[in-house]
């Protein structure tokens, strides 16, 4: 007998680019733990549940742009994947998942475990197969990466324990995955772009990568700069072209530039909050997914091209400084910048969570990663936390899950190393609190720190607005300092916001995994931009009608 079954997938998962694969053993996949076992190009991850392993793929592909890996055995590990994988469809990104299945002679039998795994599977892949003949195993391990990369989304392949065991013929000894090159017309986007007098540019995840041709291209557009949540980091906060992100998150001089644009050009983004978009200016859009072009708004000039191809076709006319729309906004963003600062400074007790997310972005390494999760945090994070333009954010953007952050910063700290910190509520922290035993494991100097208001906060914060009485959101909290240390890991709590720079510098120069437990105001909203708590409380249940009546 030749290499089984599983032993081919693995080698031309390797041959494909994949480096890891994140799970946890089990009794239908232990032909494949045994291949990886054996197997010296790619190295398993033991996790402490599936989700964090999903959680974790995700993270490796939205930071390296690569194919990631995934897997459960039979039934509940594979199910326990689907809310990671989840968040690799909506943030389209490339996971491979792999999942276990009973003796295929089994199948219908109604078995332990037995769960139609290809189509639960369904919605959330874009490639979805049951493994039936051995010898097509390294055909479709290729095929499962060709669709995951070129389609940007989850493959999924289920494997029957006693199919992986057989010989499995070749593997794939060379993937080679490749893009066309599009070549849109430019002449009426330019007409546009040079024409305009108070243009905007507005960016996404597409924009990744991409930091000095945008930079060279919005200053001579003379445009000012706004971002949706993926485009947080591109450029850096600080610069005066930079106004913020937008919608619920953002910056109130976004929203003033972009009630004054004549010209808004959307470069890889899809942004769903179109209440927060001018509705009377010309729009040019760039997107390497046609489907995403003019999904949204209106659009004059749609462009099917990645975001760097068009940046560097894409030449406009210089503008003088004097013409420069940007440099009409600076008072507006120095205003709102001396705005934050008052909480970002304040020695109040509860400390404040935009002190936290301050002091952070003044101590962490230029070129860090920095996970943030889902809720109240979300906020501190895109609003107080002052990006280089160097370093890499990772949300769960589209799907916004709680408990993000902690294994992503695992997968993170795995594929890219260097300072990896992750900003955490307490929430969704305890959601996924067993990665940082996995981080410990296998020594991560990650660095997780909690925002610890003992609320769900977000959803305190919802129920207020729709005029609910608060309830159901106050949270039992383990006392995480002491939890971390039961772990191995490295702790410290902070109440006292005067402690707080001393505190994240002895974070930071710790060498392995450290939580830093940040006791912050429960009570801090995260209020949008340039709205009263009144009129925070109708646009949310403006929000919330949209969503019941039909489109």
């Amino acid at each position: 007998m030749g290499k089984s079954a599983a032993d081919v997938i693995l080698d031309t998962l390797a041959s494909a680019g994949v480096r890891r694969i994140y799970g946890i053993p089990g009794d239908s996949i232990d032909p494949l733990v045994d291949a990886l076992r054996r197997n010296d190009r790619v190295k398993y991850v033991q996790v402490r549940h599936e989700e964090g392993a999903a959680f974790a793929a995700s993270a490796e592909a939205k930071l390296t742009g690569g194919p990631a890996a995934c897997m459960g055995t039979s039934g509940p590990g594979s199910i326990h994947l689907l809310n990671g994988l989840y968040d690799a469809k909506m943030d389209h990104v490339p996971v491979i998942a792999l999942t276990g299945q009973v003796e295929s002679e089994l199948l219908g039998s109604d078995y332990f475990q037995e769960v139609n795994i290809v189509k639960l599977f369904d919605d959330v892949a874009v490639f979805n197969q049951a493994l039936v003949n051995p010898k097509s195993a390294g055909a479709l391990a290729e095929r499962a990466v060709r669709e995951a990369v070129t389609k940007r989304g989850v493959a999924h392949l289920n494997l029957p324990v006693d199919v992986l065991r057989e010989d499995g013929g070749e593997p794939v000894k060379e993937v080679k995955i490749s893009f066309p090159r599009f070549q849109p017309d430019l002449d009426e986007a330019l007409e546009l772009l040079n024409l305009s007098e108070r243009p905007v540019v507005m960016i996404g995840g597409g924009a990744r990568g991409s930091s000095k041709l945008l930079d060279e291209f919005s200053e001579k557009l003379g445009a000012p700069v706004v971002y949706a949540l993926k485009g947080k980091g591109v450029l850096p906060d600080l610069d005066p072209k930079v106004l913020g992100g937008i919608g619920l998150l953002g910056t109130r001089p976004s929203v003033e530039a972009l009630n004054k644009a004549d010209l808004l050009v959307l470069l890889g983004t899809s942004f769903p909050y179109v209440s927060f978009l001018p509705s009377r200016c010309k729009v040019v859009q760039v997107d390497s997914d046609p489907s995403s072009v003019g999904k949204r708004v209106p659009v004059q000039v749609p462009i099917v091209s990645t975001v760097e191809e068009f940046l560097r076709a894409a030449i406009p006319k210089l503008k003088e400084k004097e013409e420069k729309f940007y440099k009409s906004m600076e008072r507006a963003k120095e205003e709102w910048l001396r705005e934050l600062s008052k909480e970002e400074q304040s020695d109040r007790k509860p400390m404040k969570p935009q002190r936290v997310a301050a002091a952070l972005s003044r101590a962490v390494r230029e070129d860090a990663v920095v996970a943030v999760d889902t809720g109240n945090v979300t906020m501190w994070g895109a609003r107080n936390f002052k990006a280089s333009g160097k370093q890499t954010f990772l949300f769960s953007a589209w799907l916004g899950s709680m408990g993000f952050a902690t294994p992503a910063a695992v997968g993170a700290a795995l594929s890219k190393g260097g300072e990896v910190v992750a900003l955490a509520g307490d929430g969704g922290f305890v959601m996924t609190m067993t990665e940082l035993i996995t981080a410990k494991k296998y020594s991560l100097p990650i660095k997780v720190v909690v925002f610890n208001n003992s609320k769900l906060g977000m959803i305190k914060f919802e129920q207020e607005v729709m005029g609910y009485p608060e309830w159901g959101v106050d949270l039992y909290n383990p006392d995480f300092e002491a939890l971390a240390k039961s772990i191995g890991a490295d702790a410290l709590t902070i109440e006292d916001p005067k402690d707080l720079d001393s505190g994240v510098r002895e974070m930071l120069s710790s060498e392995g995994p450290f939580l830093l437990n940040a006791v912050v105001d429960p009570n801090e909203r995260p209020m949008p931009p340039k709205m009263t708590f009144a009129q925070a409380k109708n646009y949310v249940i403006s929000l919330f009608k949209e969503r019941l009546e039909p489109s």
